[in-house]
């Protein structure tokens, strides 16, 4: 299987976080952890960043009421 690695400039923009929110993520254990690629050098896996994007989709859906159908009655 074929791994697509992401730079932090394309993780951000697939989340919508910015550098100093993933780093603190990462560091409190909620966000993916960076693969360390050379001395000065990082980037994500692909399916965990897709993978983390779907669990607060899921987390957020679970959240938010449901309405209540109308009677026709």
């Amino acid at each position: 299987m074929a791994h697509r690695i992401l730079r932090l400039p394309e993780v951000k923009a697939r989340t919508g976080l910015s550098r100093s929110t993933i780093y603190c993520a990462v560091a409190g254990g909620t966000f993916v952890a960076p693969i360390k690629l050379s001395p000065h050098c990082v980037g994500w896996l692909e399916e965990d960043i897709e993978q983390w994007i779907d669990e607060r989709v899921a987390a957020a859906r679970k959240s938010v009421p449901q309405p209540h159908p109308k009677s026709t009655s």
